[in-house]
C-alpha cells in the first residue's frame, strides 16, 4: 500500500499497488506528452523564425535590388531628360541660327531691292545702262545669295537630322535598357521569392521527416544510422580520393570490447600511411539519461591500442547544445593520445587531414623500414652467425673430446704395447738363454754321471760310422 497526500486538500490517502502504478503511468504520459507538446512547439516556433528571418531577408534583399533598380532607373530617367533638352538645345540653336542667317539674307535683300529702286529712281535717266549693269550684278548676287541660302538651310537640316537621329537612338537604346533592367528587376525578385519559398519548404519537410523518424527509431537504430551515414560518406569518394585504402566494422571483440570501423591506408610499396579507430555514438532527443562524449573515450583508448591503430577518432552527436564540439574537431589528446571528437560533417575531411599529414612522414616512414629491413638483415646475419659458432664450437667440443678419448685410447694402447714389447723382450732373453743352454748341451754333458746311456750312445756313434764306411 502507498500513501498519497492530495495536494489541494492535503488530505492524505492510501492506494494499492495497481492502483499506484496507473496513477504513476498517467503523470508519465501527461509528462511525456508535455514534452512532446513542448518540443513540437519549439520546433514550430524555429520553424516561425526561420520562416520570418528567410520572408526578412528575402525582403530586404528584395528592397535593396529594388533599390538598385530604382537607382539605375533615375540615373536612365535622368540621362534620358539631359539627352531631351540637349537635343531640344541643339534644334534650338540650329534654328536659332539658320533663321538668323535667314532674316539677314532677307535684310540683305531688302537692303539691295532698297539700293536698287533708290538707285533706278535717282539715275533712271543718267544712267540706264550702268543701272542696268548693276542690276544684273546685283541680280547675280542675289541668286548667289538665294542659293546659299538654299545650300545652308539644306545643310542645316541635315545636321538636324543627323542629330536628332543620334538622339533618339540613344533615347531608344536608354528606354531598351530602362525596360531590361526592369524585367532583370522582376525575375531577380521572383527568382528570389522562388529560392526563399523552396528553402521553407525543404525545412518544412526536413522537419517533419525527422519528426518522423525521431518518432520510429529506436536506441540502436540511431546509432546504426550515423554509421550508415559514415560508411556512405566514405563509399561516395572511396574509388577517387583512396583506391588503396581498407575502411571495414571492427569484429573483433576478443579484448572484451570492440570500436565501430577500422581505417587504413598504404601507399603502391604497401607500406602503411595511416590507421583510425572510429567511434560512432547517436541518442533520441527524448532519451532521459543523456551520456557524454567523455563517457566513451577510455573505451575508445584501449580498442585503438589493442587494434594496433594510430588515431582515434568519436563520431558524435551526443550534447547538442555543447558550443565546444559544435565548433569543429576537437583535440583530445590531453587526455588519451592521438584523439579527436568530432561532428559527422567533419568524418571526410579529418580523414584527409591526417591522411595528407601521414603523407609528408610516408618518407620518413620508407627509410626506416629500410632501416628496419638492414636490421633485421644483420640480426639474422648475427644469429646465423651465432648459430654457425655455437654449432661449430659444439662440434669442436664433440671433436676435442674425441681426439682426447683417441689420445687415451692410443696412450693405452701404447702402454699394452709396451708390456707386450717387454713381455716379448723377456721371452726373448729366455729363448736366447734356452739357445745358449742348448747349445752347450753334448752328448758327454748329456752321459756325465749316466753309464747307461753313455754306453748306447757309443753304441750309436759305433753304428753309424760303420755305415758310412764302404
Amino acid at each position: 500500500m502507498n500513501e498519497v497526500v492530495c495536494p489541494h486538500c492535503r488530505k492524505a490517502f492510501t492506494i494499492d499497488e495497481a492502483g499506484y502504478a496507473d496513477i504513476l503511468k498517467q503523470v508519465c504520459d501527461s509528462e511525456f506528452e508535455s514534452q512532446l507538446h513542448e518540443r513540437l512547439e519549439i520546433a514550430e516556433r524555429e520553424k516561425q523564425s526561420a520562416i520570418e528571418l528567410a520572408k526578412s531577408q528575402a525582403s530586404s534583399e528584395l528592397q535593396a535590388a529594388a533599390a538598385t533598380k530604382d537607382a539605375q532607373i533615375q540615373d536612365l530617367m535622368a540621362k534620358l531628360d539631359a539627352v531631351d533638352v540637349a537635343q531640344k538645345l541643339a534644334v534650338t540653336e540650329a534654328l536659332s541660327s539658320v533663321e538668323k542667317e535667314r532674316d539677314e539674307i532677307r535684310n540683305e535683300l531688302e537692303r539691295l531691292k532698297r539700293e536698287r529702286h533708290a538707285a533706278s529712281e535717282l539715275a533712271e535717266a543718267k544712267r540706264l545702262a550702268e543701272l542696268r549693269d548693276i542690276a544684273a550684278q546685283k541680280d547675280a548676287e542675289i541668286q548667289g545669295l538665294t542659293a546659299k541660302l538654299s545650300a545652308r538651310e539644306v545643310e542645316q537640316n541635315l545636321a538636324i537630322s543627323t542629330a536628332v537621329g543620334a538622339v533618339e537612338k540613344e533615347r531608344d537604346d536608354l528606354k531598351n535598357h530602362l525596360a531590361k533592367a526592369e524585367l532583370e528587376k522582376q525575375l531577380a525578385e521572383k527568382s528570389l521569392k522562388d529560392k526563399y519559398e523552396t528553402q521553407i519548404k525543404d525545412r518544412d519537410e526536413a522537419i517533419e521527416r525527422l519528426r518522423d523518424l525521431k518518432a520510429r527509431m529506436s536506441t540502436k537504430m540511431v546509432g546504426e544510422t550515423l554509421e550508415q551515414h559514415c560508411e556512405i560518406e566514405f563509399n561516395r569518394i572511396r574509388a577517387t580520393a583512396f583506391p588503396r585504402a581498407y575502411f571495414e566494422k571492427d569484429n573483433d571483440a576478443r579484448g572484451g570490447s570492440k570500436g565501430d570501423y577500422i581505417f587504413r591506408d598504404k601507399d603502391e610499396n604497401d607500406t602503411e600511411i595511416v590507421s583510425i579507430m572510429f567511434e560512432m555514438k547517436n541518442e533520441l532527443d527524448a532519451t532521459a539519461t543523456k551520456k557524454r562524449n567523455e563517457d566513451f573515450l577510455k573505451e575508445l583508448d584501449k580498442d585503438r591500442t589493442e587494434k594496433g591503430c594510430e588515431y582515434a577518432i568519436l563520431v558524435s552527436l551526443l550534447e547538442s547544445d555543447n558550443e565546444l564540439y559544435n565548433s569543429g574537431i576537437v583535440d583530445v589528446s590531453h587526455r588519451y593520445p592521438k584523439m579527436y571528437v568530432i561532428r559527422p560533417q567533419f568524418f571526410i575531411p579529418i580523414i584527409t587531414l591526417l591522411r595528407n599529414a601521414a603523407m609528408g612522414a610516408l618518407e620518413f616512414k620508407t627509410e626506416l623500414a629500410i632501416v628496419k629491413a638492414q636490421n633485421i638483415d644483420i640480426t639474422n646475419f648475427e644469429t646465423e652467425l651465432e648459430s654457425f659458432k655455437a654449432g661449430f664450437a659444439r662440434n669442436y667440443d664433440l671433436a676435442s673430446r674425441q681426439f682426447e678419448t683417441a689420445i687415451d685410447e692410443i696412450d693405452k694402447s701404447m702402454n699394452h704395447l709396451q708390456k707386450t714389447k717387454e713381455a716379448l723382450l723377456k721371452s726373448a732373453n729366455n729363448l736366447r738363454l734356452a739357445n745358449n743352454k742348448a747349445q752347450d748341451v753334448t752328448i758327454k754333458r748329456l752321459t756325465k754321471n749316466n753309464p747307461t746311456m753313455a754306453a748306447e750312445f757309443e753304441n750309436v756313434v759305433k753304428d753309424l760310422q760303420s755305415r758310412e764306411e764302404p
